[in-house]
């Protein structure tokens, strides 16, 4: 028989979900897979509960149910300063992995280039390569996760076709500066280049880091696809519902690509789910408060237990130092903590472009009743997890 494509062989399946293979193997708590262990709010869940009976249960608009995207477009407005348009500037899509999917295919063509930081979010290295195009990475650089700002231009001097920027970062959890993207907008300008945004974790920022919507920056609306989801912010990671803003003429291509991968996001999520696009700013605030205790929570914890980490700026992930241990590959440690001490963690070659084993992920978007047991658990791992020399 043929060979299959030759694409297969310059990625691996997902890390993070095979991460969470393991964790149900046994039994250990999952702190790699990023979802919360808490419901979406009640006012969705209750709407949810009479679209059951009332629906719609067929499909919707290929590119969103009207009312759902007239909810987003109010929504979204505030944060790029400017009145969207539900008609022709959003398609909603099944999460933020197909709404970065279809913005690199509908931007992109086989043999384009796309500048990426490392370390990323495993899907955007698969992403260029499935549609063709090659990435080139730029490190960001630890600890605070900056980057040399001549790097990135050496990077837009190769004449790329798009820019793919998480802000909140993950896995790292940087927040970028607006000066940072500043310069992101002069060079996507200057060399002429598209950016992607993924911005799911828009509202989970923490002070005094400040998010700064990059399509909200002068002139960088008409070259921005920006990416987002409810996932995070409403804890519905199972839901799929995502969306794309950008210009009418960029729409209309990625609209033709989703109306081929994937038909539609679900009617009756839609439904329910416009009741929480339109929650005051307090839900908010309020959901920022949560995720800056599980933050002090669970880095506060850390601390006592002297495992060395990172501090995000944003999202809900932190990077965990396993130096001391001396394991050559993270993804054997990561097995080993999963096995041994019961507590899930992401490999942080997973990330990185550069030769990076010394780190691994956890996130903390869990109760704290969770949390704390999972803290208990890795009391114990500097005399479960032997050193290697």
């Amino acid at each position: 028989m043929q060979a299959l494509s030759n694409k297969l062989g310059f990625f691996t399946d997902s890390v993070i979900r095979r991460m969470t293979r393991i964790c149900l193997q046994y039994n250990s708590i999952n702190l790699s897979q990023g979802f919360p262990d808490f419901p979406p709010p009640k006012p969705i869940l209750d709407r949810l509960a009479q679209v059951a009976y009332e629906g719609p249960h067929q499909y919707a608009i290929t590119w969103g149910a009207q009312n759902f995207r007239e909810a987003l477009a109010k929504y979204r407005s505030p944060h790029l300063g400017r009145t969207v348009d539900p008609n022709g500037e959003i398609v909603v899509t099944c999460g933020s992995t197909e709404a970065m999917m279809i913005s690199v295919m509908t931007v992109t063509n086989p043999g384009d280039k796309v500048v990426i930081f490392s370390p990323f979010y495993e899907n955007y290295g698969a992403d260029t390569i499935l549609s063709g195009a090659e990435p080139i990475y730029v490190p960001l650089i630890p600890p605070d996760f900056h980057f040399d700002y001549a790097q990135l231009e050496a990077a837009f001097k190769q004449h790329p076709k798009a820019m793919i920027l998480c802000n909140p970062s993950n896995p790292c959890g940087k927040v970028f500066t607006k000066a940072e993207l500043e310069y992101i907008a002069g060079l996507a300008e200057k060399y002429d280049v598209y950016v992607i945004t993924d911005e799911v974790y828009e509202h989970i920022v923490y002070k005094p880091n400040v998010h700064t919507y990059f399509a909200s920056l002068p002139g960088m609306f008409e070259r921005t696809l920006t990416c987002s989801s409810l996932s995070k912010t409403y804890s519905m990671t199972g839901w799929r519902l995502g969306h794309i803003v950008a210009p009418a003429r960029i729409i209309e291509g990625a609209r033709k690509i989703h109306d081929f991968l994937t038909v539609g996001a679900a009617s009756p999520l839609q439904e329910a789910a416009t009741v929480g696009v339109l929650f005051p700013q307090q839900y908010y605030d309020d959901l920022l408060a949560v995720y800056t205790h599980k933050r002090d929570l669970m880095l506060q914890g850390l601390d006592r237990l002297g495992i060395a980490h990172t501090t995000p700026q944003g999202a809900y992930y932190v990077l965990l130092d396993i130096s001391e241990y001396g394991y050559k590959d993270d993804l054997e440690f990561c097995e080993v903590l999963a096995r041994d001490v019961g507590v899930g963690a992401v490999p942080g070659s997973a990330f990185f472009k550069e030769p990076i084993n010394h780190l691994i992920r956890l996130h903390f978007a869990k109760s704290d009743e969770t949390l704390n047991a999972a803290l208990n658990r890795l009391e114990k791992m500097k005399t479960i997890i032997k050193k290697r020399s």
